[in-house]
């Protein structure tokens, strides 16, 4: 039986039955409706005292029948086909409206989140009749044809650099509304040409943009919550758009919202949703990112929602490590880590899996597919994480044999993008990879370095290790699956923290990646604080920070500045660090 969508309390069958007839209606393919068709319409929603929504496709097929406004009645998103910005969905809407008056605000937001190919209102008279042949008529008093436009212009953000988070940025959707027409001057509106040249100009419009068709285009929100200052929130954003670039995705639009608290269900309010999903349909954005982490119901919550694939924070960190590993063990932990993460999110995410060792015997009575998945993730990581305490294992010995040699080790800690892969090939003339981007490098390379050694002034050979850069609110997934990497920190006989002097938010930078290391299950040895890129950083920055952090030595890695004042202060660290063993 078709179903009938919306508000159908107090309905009787007899009009049930007639809401279900539409269905069987055939509209010809090249026009938007007819006047019969109009009018059985209006004659149902007269009778009902309701708006009454209908919606065809391109072969003129009634798809979908509704009781209530377009709002009330819309399709829901992730059940649209989704063509992308350059197309409209396919699907116009006929709705029917008891007020003699223009389309409103809601149905015209309805029309542009469904990317309708056009939206039909129809003023009822309140009165009419059925003719004899069953026809009806007189119930149309007035027909509005609304249908999208073209942005004449939108500012792609390319660059973390030039993001801007300002709410005004946020564009309104364009369409255009027709003067009060007649059915039958409706009915002479060529559909197939209407669309044909929307999708022309739309199609213009978005190559005139420029977006890579192989990134992902994507919208960035923010919630400002009360225990954050706006200074916070902006490094925020940023650093989430600078995330977003390094995972090869291009940020189109920020948009933010300040409340006192997350909402539960969607994190941001309802309005607030429906915002950012007229703006996604907009700019055909195929990807939301949140700049916090986001349970699995509020994903599924918002992915119906919005229609569009909804990832969080973690999940843009996390594909950012998938894309960095290089080693076997590298890729063993990021793998760990991303299935840790996934376990609790498959519901609703349409993901499969390949069982491990599926087949007669292995699962268990009535077990769903879901079920099935989630076992086999989990085998997975029961394999994976023996896997890592292999890998903690032999780090381990490796680092007592180097103990067993007395070689001194210098872990460098910092921030991810601090410049320490630059600074360990400065040091060691190694070729580690370098790169202005988060999360360059992410296995640890360690290499020698002679050093003068105490008073004597005779040189010393020592171990330096480049690890994986910190970020605020590391992952705890991250956390636990690179453990046999940062055990290199917490064995370390000292530690060099380096810190990105030209960053706006270097001060925070030394908290977060302090607070990591207090995580840490074996308490780290002394750290010296090492200011880098001072070459591009102000002189009021400088002067605060000398003031700040008076034992911090001052560098340009890149520059090769103050590496000689540095050897003396790490030689000095060394000794120190030997003798409080």
């Amino acid at each position: 039986m078709e179903t009938i969508f919306g508000n159908l309390q107090g309905l009787k069958s007899s009009q049930l039955k007639q809401l279900q007839r539409l269905y069987h209606q055939r509209i010809p393919g090249d026009r938007i409706t007819t006047p019969e068709f109009s009018q059985r319409l209006a004659a149902i929603s007269t009778e009902v005292n309701q708006p009454v929504c209908a919606y065809i496709n391109r072969r003129g097929q009634v798809i979908r029948v509704g009781v209530g406004t377009p709002r009330q009645t819309q399709i829901p998103l992730l059940e649209l086909p989704r063509y992308g910005a350059e197309r409209l969905s396919g699907i116009r809407c006929i709705a029917t409206h008891l007020k003699p008056e223009p389309p409103n605000e809601a149905a015209l937001t309805a029309m542009a989140l469904q990317r309708l190919d056009a939206l039909v209102v129809l003023n009822i008279t309140g009165t009419g009749f059925t003719r004899r042949g069953g026809g009806s008529t007189g119930y149309v008093k007035e027909a509005y044809l609304a249908h999208l436009t073209p942005q004449e212009s939108r500012t792609l953000i390319t660059s973390p650099a030039t993001l801007k988070v300002e709410e005004s940025q946020i564009q309104s959707p364009s369409w255009n509304i027709s003067p009060p027409l007649g059915l039958d001057d409706l009915a002479d509106q060529d559909l197939v040409d209407l669309v044909e040249n929307l999708e022309a100009e739309f199609q213009r419009e978005f190559v005139a943009q420029e977006v890579d068709a192989d990134h992902d285009r994507v919208l960035i929100v923010g919630l400002m919550t009360s225990e954050m200052t706006p200074l916070q929130f902006q490094d925020t954003l940023l650093e989430l758009a600078r995330l977003v670039d390094t995972a090869g995705g291009d940020v189109l639009q920020t948009i933010q919202q300040k409340r006192s608290r997350i909402h539960p269900q969607t994190v941001v309010g309802e309005g607030k949703v429906q915002e950012i999903a007229l703006t996604a349909q907009t700019l055909g954005v195929n990807l939301v990112v949140f700049d916090r982490d986001l349970s699995p119901s509020q994903v599924r919550n918002l992915e119906m929602q919005i229609g569009i694939r909804v990832v969080d924070r973690t999940e843009v960190i996390l594909d950012i490590f998938a894309q960095r590993a290089q080693s076997r063990a590298g890729k063993l932990q990021v793998e760990l880590a991303q299935l840790e993460y996934m376990q609790p999110r498959l519901a609703g995410r349409g993901r499969t899996m390949s069982r491990l060792g599926g087949g007669i015997g292995t699962r268990g009575p009535g077990e769903t597919k879901l079920e099935t998945e989630r076992r086999a993730i989990g085998q997975r990581i029961s394999r994976l994480q023996k896997e890592v305490d292999q890998l903690q294992a032999h780090r381990s010995r490796l680092r007592q044999r180097r103990q067993h040699r007395e070689v001194p080790s210098v872990a460098l800690v910092g921030y991810t993008n601090a410049g320490k892969s630059t600074l360990l090939n400065a040091l060691t003339n190694a070729e580690v990879y370098t790169a202005d981007q988060l999360f360059a490098t992410l296995d640890p390379t360690t290499r020698r370095l002679v050093i003068p050694h105490g008073e004597a002034d005779k040189p010393q050979e020592i171990l330096i290790t480049d690890t994986v850069g910190f970020i605020h609110e590391l992952p705890a997934s991250l956390m636990d699956a690179f453990r046999a990497t940062l055990e290199e920190v917490t064995e370390a006989d000292a530690l060099l923290h380096l810190v990105d002097l030209s960053h706006p938010a270097w001060l925070r930078h030394i908290r977060s990646v302090r607070e990591i290391l207090a995580q840490m299950p074996i308490t780290p040895g002394p750290a010296l604080v090492i200011f880098n890129k001072i070459d591009q950083a102000n002189s009021e920055t400088l002067a605060l920070a000398r003031e700040e952090f008076p034992l911090a030595v001052f560098i340009s890695a890149s520059q090769r500045l103050g590496l000689e004042t540095l050897r003396q202060r790490l030689a000095k660290l060394i000794e120190y660090a030997i003798d409080s063993r």
